[in-house]
């Protein structure tokens, strides 16, 4: 079955940005889809200020999930927390000119990887994030918007 990724999304597949691991990173979230066996784990490094100096992601998953992951982390590096936050997987499917119908779930990945991150962050700071819930740990349960 052939798919129609945008050139964004094939860039981003075969030169993904930030790859790798933070080590002692200021949090980090691990999240999947059961349904079709992505995994994505991003790492953050957020300084005093809250805001986030270094994203880098380990996904193990098809290429829409690599370019999302890819897109996203480049999306919220320099950005506050709180902005962080507002990265929806809409934003990353526009910055990505757009993904397959059977593929938005990956951009949801990214988002709830961002989310899983922060929380991690949260939990170790003692802090809370406005408007920002503990995470699943798979997100094949919900719906794709």
């Amino acid at each position: 079955m052939a798919m129609n990724y945008s050139e964004k999304v094939m860039d981003h597949f075969n030169n993904p940005r930030n790859v790798g691991e933070i080590e002692n990173a200021s949090g980090c979230g691990t999240v999947g889809n059961a349904m079709c066996g992505d995994i994505m784990r991003v790492y953050l490094d957020i300084d005093d200020e809250g805001v986030i100096q270094d994203a880098k992601f380990k996904t193990f998953g098809c290429g829409a999930a690599i370019a999302t992951s890819s897109v996203a982390t480049t999306m919220i590096k320099g950005k506050s927390v709180e902005e962080a936050l507002r990265v929806t997987n809409k934003a990353v499917m526009e910055a990505l000119d757009g993904l397959p119908p059977v593929k938005v779930h990956c951009s949801l990945l990214a988002e709830e990887a961002i989310h899983a991150a922060l929380w991690d962050y949260a939990q170790k700071n003692g802090i809370r994030i406005e408007g920002l819930q503990k995470p699943k740990d798979d997100i094949s349960d919900r719906g794709v918007a």
